[in-house]
């Protein structure tokens, strides 16, 4: 039998409390710790927009590292909520959103836990030719986009006590690369320079295939290799330690006042979740 579009989507109930939960943090504190990195994600964004010119800064929109960037401060604004609405409550907005907006904050995660680690590889191996930054505002600043955005991510692969994402958010991935090619060239048509320069097919339209399929296979591996550390640690924490996600007064009265949820905001049987666990250790 097929499985549901939620399962594929990695929206399940299995799934969606998890995202607000961890299995060393209590939800306050994880919510708090998501709201200071968001913190230093728009200050460095905005410091960065303050400092360049008129033009540089609106240029600075059509580059992927600007863009994944935005994307990690709106992440960690928009799960910092969500945590600390559960810690309230015991139930997270995140639970209680349409499906449609719950698919994408879980494609949303798929992405912050991989794009971050693409941005520094590339940045590092392909367009840093050096020599380090003279200037100690441009020095912070690239260290702060193209090093600590993987720290960021790690902090999101480790933390919280979410499930692999589902392999399906790949395709997702690959699409949003796509459509990024295209956003490259239409700022070369509209605006006469490219963002990156190995785009430009000057340089041989072989070695520019081969920049993108690089590209796209490098986002794969990534994703494998996160989605392998996040089956990890869930294997670790739970099955090996034993280690629950941290939940809430209120969570853990529904789940004994009421039995539709268990102590971390999710469906009860825990039967399912051992299901769950074990397709993915086969």
């Amino acid at each position: 039998m097929a499985p549901p579009p939620t399962a594929l989507l990695g929206i399940s109930p299995n799934h969606l409390s998890r995202y607000t939960t961890s299995w060393l943090l209590p939800p306050l504190p994880l919510g708090c710790l998501r709201f200071l990195l968001s913190l230093y994600a728009f200050v460095t964004t905005f410091t960065i927009l303050g400092t360049d010119t008129p033009l540089s800064a609106r240029q600075s929109f059509s580059y992927f590292t600007v863009l994944t960037y935005w994307g990690l401060a709106f992440y960690f604004l928009f799960s910092g909520l969500h945590t600390l609405s559960y810690a309230r409550s015991g139930t997270s907005w995140l639970q209680r959103w349409p499906r449609p907006l719950q698919a994408f904050h879980a494609i949303f995660y798929s992405t912050v836990v991989t794009f971050p680690f693409l941005v520094t590889i590339v940045f590092w191996a392909v367009l840093y030719r050096g020599p380090w930054f003279p200037k100690a505002v441009d020095a912070w600043s690239n260290i702060s986009q193209h090093a600590l955005n993987s720290l960021f991510a790690l902090v999101e692969i480790v933390l919280p006590a979410t499930l692999p994402p589902a392999p399906f958010h790949l395709l997702f991935l690959a699409l949003l690369l796509a459509l990024y090619l295209a956003l490259a060239y239409i700022t070369y048509a509209t605006q006469g320079f490219y963002v990156y320069s190995f785009l430009n097919p000057a340089h041989g339209g072989g070695r520019l295939a081969g920049y993108i399929i690089g590209i796209l296979v490098a986002e794969c591996i990534i994703f494998g290799l996160v989605w392998g550390v996040i089956w990890v640690r869930v294997w670790l924490t739970e099955r090996i330690l034993g280690l629950e996600a941290k939940t809430t007064c209120r969570a853990a009265k529904k789940s004994a006042t009421t039995g539709v949820e268990d102590i971390t905001g999710r469906a009860p049987a825990r039967e399912s979740e051992d299901v769950e666990m074990g397709k993915l250790q086969q």
